[in-house]
């Protein structure tokens, strides 16, 4: 009887997790305590987390999910044990493809905008795992080159939410082979948890004596090693006030510490050269974020991979990249990165991150290779958000849309971002720009249009349609061609034409466009508003053959459509 009875409650709990809102409740706080076992490429975990209900009804039921490499072992409220039921739950946010959901019977409901603290204990293993990318035909490969995540006596790292659920989180199930399902997913995950405080003691201690000599997670936070009889510990705390768009990650190596605090830098042995390239680039680098952003004030960290082909990964002020190679001016691109963040901080993903990768196509055209160079650099990030607008403007709703000002999508806040400050700087000039960024205070950001009225009154213009277009709304991507041009002789050797450019999307933009003749070319700014025409004349020394607009500084749906050839009438 005791067992049907047992049954029976199991029974319909599992019946009532097809009902349950996993996104109901919010993670505002972690304090956890890992123990890691590199030889059993094991971690072990056990603390407190505090989840507060966000939905408009009473909850009785939580979710608790962890990577489906862990398991869970234990589950308190108020120090009393309570009733858990644990089940595989597919899922691409975790390298797996699947994840270990606790689904938690709490012992009162909480009611909306009521919180409940949770101990927890789970254990397993992390390893290599590239499941997620090989079942939807991702080559092998090529796969673990970005699924790098694991515990091992050599070599230790693990990202967090969206690549390892090491920590406790609560998700629909995000699937690749479903469109943006996963980035949707893991987008909304973000939002939800940006304002949350977490903070994970990590240690690791070994019996025979061969420890990591580095532990490292949050940039300029204390890590220690110390003396346990014949053994030895060495631990961490990784410390975050607010999520934001950090993925809580952590790092452990025999690492050559080639630190110059506030500037952190770990190289693996064999990796030395790599590594001299970020030690010569700091100067420059720190020179050119200082007269834009001013002095850093927070420490930078950055750790070489083992995989010599493994994809970077930065998480606030950490960068993860390998050191195999020698490349001086990547060094400097990714240095300019994480010095941005360490000198200006913001509440606003766009403008934090944005201003970061605009950054570093500045310093590409100012400090290597010029213009043309430095738009390249930004087109190889365009793809992503163009494809995700193209999808938004299929949609007949237009419910896809990602604006800046509340997006948590890395492609827009990061790629699309990094070109609109771009545009930006292109419109009111680099002086102005400047002024705007050194006025910026993070605790005055309380109203979207804060950063818009710098610009404004920095650039003196009004450009309220810009922002509308591009911050506010996703109105997608215009789309430019020369509507019509109108040549005729002026005086002496010159020719004066007329040039009548379409904007066929919804967003409007100031776009350049170049008039070509023989032996040489003129180049022209031109606002065209979304869904408008607009026309200006230019006196060309020479006959005019064609026109190209837009120069790859205005990302656009259609590139294909941007020459017109100009014929003797």
């Amino acid at each position: 009887m005791k067992f049907l009875c047992v049954l029976c409650v199991l029974c319909g709990l599992v019946s009532s997790a097809r009902a349950i809102d996993r996104e109901a409740f919010t993670f505002t706080k972690y304090d956890l305590q890992i123990h890691l076992e590199p030889d059993q490429q094991r971690l072990g975990a056990r603390g407190k987390i505090t989840l507060r209900n966000d939905s408009s009804q009473p909850q009785k039921t939580a979710v608790l999910q962890v990577s489906s490499s862990l398991a869970w072992r234990s589950i308190k409220v108020d120090g009393k044990a309570v009733q858990f039921v644990s089940q595989p739950y597919a899922s691409d946010i975790d390298h797996t493809g699947a994840l270990s959901e606790a689904i938690v019977t709490l012992p009162a409901e909480v009611k909306p905008k009521e919180s409940v603290e949770i101990e927890i204990g789970y254990e397993g293993t992390i390893t290599q795992d590239a499941t997620r990318l090989t079942q939807i035909g991702v080559p092998e490969d090529i796969a673990k080159h970005t699924s790098w995540d694991q515990i091992s006596p050599s070599f230790t790292a693990v990202r967090g939410a969206g690549y390892v659920a090491w920590y406790p989180i609560a998700t629909e199930s995000a699937d690749f082979s479903e469109g943006n399902s996963m980035f949707q997913v893991a987008d909304r995950w973000r939002a939800r948890e940006a304002e949350s405080a977490f903070r994970a003691n990590i240690a690791v201690s070994s019996a025979t004596g061969e420890m990591p000599e580095s532990l490292i997670c949050t940039p300029g936070a204390p890590g220690f090693m110390e003396a346990l009889g014949r053994a030895q510990r060495v631990s961490a705390e990784c410390l975050w006030a607010q999520l934001g768009t950090i993925t809580p990650t952590f790092v452990m190596a025999n690492y050559l510490d080639q630190s110059k605090p506030p500037f952190l830098l770990f190289a693996l042995r064999g990796h030395e050269a790599g590594a001299a390239s970020y030690t010569n680039a700091r100067e420059s680098a720190s020179k050119f974020v200082s007269e834009w952003f001013g002095q850093p004030t927070a420490a930078i960290a950055i750790a070489d991979l083992a995989d010599s082909n493994a994809a970077p990964f930065e998480s606030g002020t950490l960068l993860l990249a390998s050191m195999a190679g020698e490349d001086m001016k990547l060094a400097e691109i990714n240095l300019v990165h994480e010095l941005v963040h360490a000198a200006f901080a913001s509440p606003r993903p766009w403008i934090h991150e944005g201003l970061a990768h605009f950054a570093e196509a500045m310093y590409r055209e100012q400090k290597q290779d010029g213009r043309e160079a430095a738009l390249d650099f930004l087109n190889l990030h365009r793809t992503t958000f163009v494809e995700a607008e193209k999808d938004h403007a299929a949609s007949p709703q237009k419910t896809l849309g990602q604006p800046l000002a509340t997006t948590f999508d890395e492609s827009y806040y990061r790629s699309k971002a990094g070109y609109v400050w771009w545009m930006l700087r292109d419109m009111i000039g680099e002086d102005a720009l400047k002024q705007a960024i050194r006025n910026y205070r993070a605790a005055d950001d309380k109203d979207p249009k804060y950063v818009e009225q710098l610009i404004m009154a920095a650039g003196k213009r009004d450009l309220g349609w810009f922002f509308d277009d591009w911050v506010y709304q996703d109105r997608g991507l215009p789309d430019f061609h020369v509507l019509a041009t109108h040549p005729w002789k002026g005086a002496k050797e010159t020719q004066i034409v007329t040039v009548t450019i379409e904007n066929l999307g919804d967003a409007g933009a100031e776009v350049p466009f170049t008039i070509r003749f023989p032996g040489g070319a003129i180049s022209r700014r031109i606002e065209v508003r979304a869904k408008s025409t607009a026309t200006t004349r230019v006196e060309v020394p020479g006959a005019a053959v064609e026109v190209v607009v837009n120069d790859g500084s205005v990302p656009e749906s259609d590139l294909t459509n941007n020459v017109f050839k100009i014929t003797e009438p």
